[in-house]
């Protein structure tokens, strides 16, 4: 069927999520809620290997609507975000993401959050969420096991951009393309993953995550409370998104 953000597509066990809503990705709950349709749809599709999120567009996404995580709308918002990497959780097979350009926010923990990454020279990652008064529960959740917990906490709590290769240096990227490049590469990455069998690949992957004894579902509820129950009632956190919205800089209260 046609979606109005995303465009699907399944071939030869690959199941493909192709963001497309210009200029920059923008992840509204609409555009997120596509998304969740296609990944519930898959659960338990025994010839899918991979899952492949990519992009058209300027950039691979620059994060997700701000406008949406206001007050009341917080919640929701949070629940069909989070709902997207449970999920991907859930489908246990191999995520792949294929980032260019801005890769912030929102649209930054849904490419690392994907088992492989592959990202052009000009991709930016980063979590600048703290930096408008609120933190990315994900990223909080996912980084310090991938990179460790002195580099998660540099990030996120500066929420500084950094470029594909320091990215690749820690570890949160794979390989790093040039751009004209980065859809055959994907393609030539894939391969191998493709010529196996999708069970073998889901026990695979499930071990390995067994082995790291790291069930995404515990810490996250913990981090959504915190989230939820604690900073989004702080004035600093709604003064951040207010400031965010007004194009201003946030008076902090430090409350």
């Amino acid at each position: 069927m046609g979606y109005a953000n995303i465009e699907t597509g399944f071939n030869d066990g690959l199941g493909t999520i192709t963001l497309n809503r210009p200029p920059v990705n923008i992840l509204n709950m609409a555009m997120m809620e596509e998304i969740n349709e296609v990944l519930q749809a898959w659960q338990g599709k025994k010839d899918l290997k991979v899952v492949l999120f990519n992009a058209k567009g300027k950039c691979f996404s620059a994060g997700v609507d701000v406008g949406e995580h206001m007050g009341d709308l917080a919640p929701k918002m949070i629940e069909v975000f989070h709902r997207m990497f449970r999920l991907m959780d859930k489908l246990g097979v191999p995520t792949v993401a294929s980032a260019y350009g801005s890769c912030l926010g929102g649209g930054c923990e849904l490419a690392i959050f994907c088992d492989l990454v592959l990202a052009s020279e000009d991709a930016k990652f980063g979590q600048p969420e703290i930096q408008v008064g609120v933190f990315p529960p994900i990223a909080v959740q996912f980084m310090p096991r991938i990179i460790g917990r002195k580099a998660a906490m540099d990030l996120i709590l500066s929420g500084r951009i950094i470029s594909a290769q320091e990215a690749r240096d820690l570890g949160l990227v794979n390989k790093v393309v040039a751009r004209e490049e980065l859809a055959s590469a994907t393609g030539e990455f894939l391969k191998p993953y493709l010529a196996l069998s999708a069970e073998v690949l889901r026990k695979t992957k499930k071990a390995l995550t067994a082995g790291l004894m790291d069930d995404l579902e515990p810490s996250l509820k913990v981090i959504e409370d915190i989230y939820l129950n604690e900073l989004m009632k702080t004035t600093d956190a709604n003064e951040g998104l207010k400031a965010f919205l007004e194009k201003r800089k946030p008076e902090w209260k430090n409350e």
